[in-house]
C-alpha cells in the first residue's frame, strides 16, 4: 500500500510532464507552420497563388456563424438575410497574454481592445468595402484574435449560400456568392469545410453539393453537422451513421457539434457556459454520446481536428508552394525585362536614358542586317525571309527557263513565217535568238521587282519589331521611330529598284565572255546528248520525204535551244546573284540610314521629355509586376527558411 501511495504521485507526474512536453512539442510545430501561411497571405501572395487553407461554406442559417463564434470565443455578424458580406480571414493564435485583437482590410488597420467590439467591427469593414446595405464583395477581411482559450488556428468564413433574393438584394444574389465561393474551394490548396444542419438531407445541401463539384473525390472536404438538438425524434441513427462515414464518405471525416441558438443568445448564455451544455448534451445523450467517446462531437474536438488537418495539408503542400512561387518569381522577372526599367525624373538621367535606348536600338538594327542573334527579340530573324525570297527566286528563274524551252518551238515557227527571206531552212537567224532572250529577260523584271517589295517589307516591319521591343512603353518614341522606319523603306525601296531597273538595262545587252559562253554551250550540248542516246532512233528515213524535212527543222529548233539554254543559264546566274545582292545593298543602307536618323534625332531639339512620355498602362502593370516580384520573393525567403 505504502508503494502505491508514494508511487501515485509519482506517476501522474511523469504523465503530466510527458503530456506537457507533447504539448510544447506540437505547439512548436504548429505556430510557425500556420504563421508561415498568415504571413504569405498578408503579402498578398494569394494574389498570384493559392495558398493551404480551410474555407467555410453553408446555406444561410446552416449555423456556420455559430461555428465560427464557438472556436474564436467572439461573436461575429447574425441576424437574417446575409450576415458574412465579404470574405472573413478568422486568424486565432494561441497566447498566454490577455485578449486582444486587430482587424485590416484595403490597407486599413484597427486595434480592438475589447471582444465586445469586434461585431460592429466587422460590420463597419462590410459596409465600407461592399456598401452600406446587402451587397457583397470578394476583398478580405482579415480578424487576427489572441487569446488563451482560442485554437492555433486559421479559417476563411464566406458569405453564406441563398436561393431567393430577398429585400434590396440584387436578383443574381445568389449566383455572385456561388461564384466567391467557388473562386476559394476550386483550388487543391483548399481544405473546404462543409457546414450542415443536422435536421435537412444532407444529400440535397447546396453547399455540400458545390463542394462535390470541386472535389469529386471527397479528398479535402470536412462535414460539419450542426444543430443536433432539433433532429426528429426517429432521425438520430441516421446522424449517427452520417458522421461515422456511412452516408457520404469523405476522406476527412464529420464532426458534430451544438452551438448557441439565437434563443440562447438572447438570454445572454456566454459561450463558455455554452461550451459546457455542449459536452453535457453530447455526454449524456443516448444516441450521440458514441460520437462524443470517439472524438467526433464539440467544438474543442472539431478545434483540434482542424488545426491538424490544416497543419498536416500546410506541410503537405509546401514543397509545391515552393516550387510554384519560384516558377512565379522567374516568369514575374520575364515579363519585367519585357517592359524595360521605366524613364527617370530628373533631366539629365532622361537625356541619358534616351541616349542608352535609342544606342540600344540601333545597335540591334546593326546586329539584323549581320545576321546575329538578338537577345530581345531573338524570334526577329530578317534572314530567314531573305533566304526564302531568294530561293524562291531562282527557283522562278529556272521553271521561267524550262517554260521557254517548252515554248521555243512555237516562237521559230512564227519567227520564220514573220522574218524568213530567201535563205534556204536550217540556218541560225541570230537575230531571232537575240530577240528571244531581250523578249524572256525583259519578263523577269517585273517579278524582281515585285520580289524587292516583298524584301523591303519584311525589312521594315522586322525594323517596326525591335522599335516595339526596345521602346515599350514609350508610345511617342515608337511613333518618331516608326516614321523614320517608313520614310527610309520609301526611300531606299525607290533607290534599289532603280538599280534593278539598270540591271536588267544592262541585261538587255545580250553579251558574256567567249569562253565563258562556249563552256556553256557545251555543257549544254552534252547534256543533250545523253537525252538522245537514251531515246531509240527510227533505223530509216527516206531522202527527201517530209519526215526528212521535219529532221531538218528539229535540228534546227534543237541547235537554237541549246544556244538559248547556254545563254540563258549564264544570265540567270547573274540575275540569281545580282537581285538577292540589291537586296542585301537595301538592308544594309536602310540600317546605316536609321542609325544616321536615330542619331541626328538625339541632336535635334526635340523635347525628351516628350519622347520619354511613358504610357500610363505600362506604368501601372510595370509597379505591380515588381509589387509581385517582392512579395514573391520575401515569400520564397520564408518558405525556404521553413
Amino acid at each position: 500500500i505504502t508503494e502505491i501511495i508514494v508511487g501515485t504521485p509519482l506517476t501522474f507526474l511523469r504523465v503530466e510532464t510527458m503530456t506537457n512536453t507533447l504539448r510544447e512539442q506540437y505547439e512548436e510545430k504548429v505556430r510557425p507552420l500556420i504563421d508561415l501561411i498568415d504571413s504569405l497571405r498578408s503579402l498578398g501572395v494569394e494574389k498570384d497563388l493559392s495558398l493551404p487553407a480551410i474555407v467555410v461554406i453553408g446555406d444561410q442559417s446552416s449555423g456556420k456563424s455559430s461555428v465560427l463564434e464557438a472556436l474564436s470565443g467572439v461573436a461575429l455578424p447574425r441576424g437574417g438575410g446575409i450576415t458574412t458580406r465579404c470574405p472573413l480571414e478568422l486568424k486565432m493564435k494561441k497566447g498566454i497574454a490577455e485578449w486582444h485583437g486587430m482587424i485590416r482590410y484595403q490597407g486599413h488597420t484597427e486595434n480592438i481592445e475589447d471582444p465586445m467590439d469586434v461585431e460592429k467591427k466587422i460590420r463597419e469593414a462590410q459596409d465600407k468595402i461592399a456598401g452600406v446595405g446587402v451587397g457583397i464583395s470578394e476583398d478580405l477581411i482579415s480578424l487576427e484574435i489572441t487569446s488563451t482559450d482560442v485554437p492555433d488556428l486559421t479559417l476563411i468564413d464566406l458569405p453564406g449560400i441563398t436561393r431567393v433574393a430577398v429585400k434590396d438584394q440584387p436578383e443574381n444574389i445568389g449566383d455572385q456568392i456561388k461564384r466567391l465561393i467557388k473562386k476559394f474551394i476550386t483550388s487543391q490548396q483548399t481544405i473546404n469545410l462543409v457546414v450542415v444542419p443536422c435536421n435537412v438531407d444532407i444529400a440535397t445541401t447546396e453547399a455540400l453539393m458545390m463542394a462535390h463539384e470541386v472535389d469529386p473525390n471527397w479528398e479535402r472536404t470536412i462535414g460539419i453537422l450542426t444543430k443536433p438538438d432539433l433532429v426528429d425524434k426517429g432521425m438520430e441513427e441516421t446522424v449517427v451513421a452520417i458522421v461515422s462515414n456511412e452516408i457520404i464518405h469523405l476522406t476527412k471525416g464529420y464532426m458534430i457539434v451544438k452551438c448557441r441558438r439565437q434563443k440562447e443568445i438572447k438570454h445572454r448564455l456566454s459561450l463558455k457556459e455554452a461550451i459546457n451544455n455542449e459536452t453535457a448534451f453530447f455526454k449524456d445523450h443516448p444516441y450521440f454520446s458514441t460520437l462524443y467517446n470517439e472524438g467526433k462531437a464539440t467544438i474543442s474536438n472539431l478545434a483540434k481536428k482542424l488545426t491538424h488537418e490544416l497543419v498536416h495539408h500546410i506541410e503537405k503542400m509546401l514543397p509545391k508552394l515552393l516550387e510554384e512561387v519560384a516558377v512565379m518569381i522567374a516568369k514575374t522577372q520575364m515579363e519585367l525585362e519585357h517592359y524595360g526599367k521605366g524613364p527617370p525624373e530628373d533631366p539629365t538621367e532622361q537625356g541619358h536614358f534616351l541616349r542608352d535606348k535609342v544606342m540600344a536600338f540601333t545597335q540591334d538594327a546593326v546586329n539584323l542586317t549581320t545576321g546575329e542573334k538578338l537577345k530581345t527579340t531573338p524570334q526577329t530573324n530578317v534572314f530567314s525571309g531573305l533566304r526564302e525570297n531568294f530561293k524562291q527566286w531562282r527557283d522562278y528563274l529556272e521553271d521561267s527557263g524550262n517554260m521557254f524551252n517548252r515554248r521555243i518551238e512555237q516562237e521559230i515557227q512564227e519567227d520564220e513565217i514573220q522574218f524568213r527571206g530567201r535563205e534556204l531552212p536550217g540556218f541560225i537567224n541570230y537575230k531571232t535568238f537575240e530577240v528571244l532572250v531581250k523578249e524572256h529577260i525583259k519578263q523577269l523584271e517585273e517579278p524582281a521587282i515585285k520580289s524587292l517589295k516583298e524584301i523591303s517589307d519584311i525589312v521594315r516591319k522586322c525594323f517596326i519589331q525591335l522599335a516595339q521591343s526596345r521602346f515599350v512603353g514609350l508610345p511617342n518614341l515608337f511613333k518618331t521611330t516608326k516614321e523614320k522606319i517608313e520614310n527610309i523603306k520609301q526611300e531606299k525601296e525607290k533607290e534599289a529598284e532603280s538599280i534593278l531597273r539598270i540591271q536588267f538595262k544592262l541585261e538587255n545587252i545580250v553579251y558574256t565572255q567567249d569562253r565563258t559562253y562556249n563552256q556553256s554551250l557545251t555543257t549544254k550540248k552534252i547534256e543533250e546528248h545523253k537525252e538522245e542516246d537514251s531515246i531509240e532512233e527510227p533505223e530509216y528515213r527516206v531522202p527527201g520525204s517530209h519526215s526528212q524535212a521535219y529532221s531538218t527543222n528539229s535540228a534546227t529548233l534543237q541547235e537554237l535551244r541549246q544556244h538559248f539554254n547556254a545563254y540563258y543559264s549564264i544570265a540567270s546566274q547573274r540575275l540569281a546573284d545580282h537581285i538577292p545582292m540589291v537586296m542585301l545593298y537595301l538592308l544594309q543602307e536602310c540600317a546605316i540610314q536609321l542609325n544616321k536618323d536615330m542619331l541626328q534625332m538625339l541632336q535635334d531639339k526635340i523635347s525628351t521629355k516628350d519622347l520619354l512620355k511613358e504610357d500610363s498602362v505600362i506604368c501601372t502593370t510595370r509597379t505591380a509586376l515588381q509589387n509581385r516580384k517582392n512579395r514573391l520573393t520575401k515569400a520564397h525567403d520564408c518558405l525556404v527558411k521553413c
